[in-house]
């Protein structure tokens, strides 16, 4: 299978690195001339065999939007668009009618697994046609983890059905992350009787119930700066756990853990605490999110 790739970045890049591993070849379109496999994304629709697959991967808004203008532009009746970005759902309706008008198909697809994705695979979210999401397939095999095909991935529903259930797995992540980070506080402070903080939360890591991977990305990152002197505790925030608030106020589902995390972010920009430290450490390791030095 050949497919198009737009948007090389810290994710896009893996991903095209693990298509091409698992057999695919990969034509990949990145305004950057120096990760591009092309001069333009015409070029790259000139290279695909029909029907063409095409992989959108670039951040969610206006950026996006362009993209898909582009493309219903430079595609033909038949072939497929599927965005991999963290869109938000309602701009996947907006973005398949667009694609539509020219016959054109859309998947949406939310993706999990941040810097780490090229070598452990990729939480895949999938929101589409059934006949569609089995075209892409060998792409969604290619990216999850290895082992049976429902570990890893799920064709979700409808389309807008995969950023819905990224947006609400980023809002349970936001709540965890900061569980832990709260955690860290409380340990860091009592320093008249613990005295191995970063040797707590490595003991956690098996046979406890709260062992997890975000639990082994914070003793990686407490390893590496172990008083994160390195790091201001500012956090930002890219969107999904905001729109998983207003979903949840939408269907008047109570959602106080995920409420509370967001705000813990904003009091973050106020302060610089030891628990948003812990997050902003948290998101540099699993995703590769910029931070601000101290």
């Amino acid at each position: 299978m050949h497919i198009g790739l737009i948007g090389l970045g810290k994710m896009g890049s893996n991903m095209r690195d693990r298509l091409r591993a698992n057999g695919l070849d990969v034509t990949g379109y990145d305004p950057n001339p120096a990760v591009s496999d092309v001069a333009t994304l015409a070029e790259m629709v000139a290279a695909l065999p029909a029907p063409r697959v095409v992989w959108v991967m670039v951040p969610s808004g206006p950026i996006t939007d362009g993209v898909m203008t582009e493309l219903a532009a430079a595609l033909d009746t038949g072939d497929l668009v599927i965005d991999g970005g963290n869109s938000r759902y309602t701009d996947d309706a907006v973005h398949s009618s667009q694609l539509a008008q020219r016959g054109i198909r859309f998947v949406d697809c939310g993706v999990s697994g941040g810097v780490w994705g090229l070598a452990n695979g990729y939480g895949l979210m999938a929101g589409g046609d059934t006949a569609d999401i089995e075209l892409a397939m060998p792409i969604f095999d290619a990216l999850r983890p290895d082992g049976p095909r429902a570990e890893g991935f799920v064709h979700a529903g409808s389309i807008g059905a995969g950023h819905y259930a990224k947006m609400v797995h980023n809002g349970i992540e936001y709540a965890q992350m900061q569980a832990l980070a709260e955690g860290y506080e409380l340990l860091d402070a009592s320093n008249e009787i613990i005295h191995d903080v970063t040797g707590v939360f490595e003991a956690w890591q098996r046979g406890t119930v709260v062992r997890s991977w975000l639990l082994e990305l914070l003793v990686k990152a407490l390893k590496e700066d172990p008083d994160f002197t390195r790091i201001e505790g500012y956090v930002d925030d890219s969107g999904e756990g905001r729109w998983t608030i207003v979903e949840a106020l939408n269907h008047a589902v109570p959602v106080p853990t995920i409420s509370a995390s967001i705000f813990a972010r904003f009091v973050s920009r106020q302060k610089d605490s030891p628990a948003m430290k812990a997050v902003a450490a948290l998101r540099n390791q699993f995703g590769g999110h910029a931070v601000r030095k101290s």
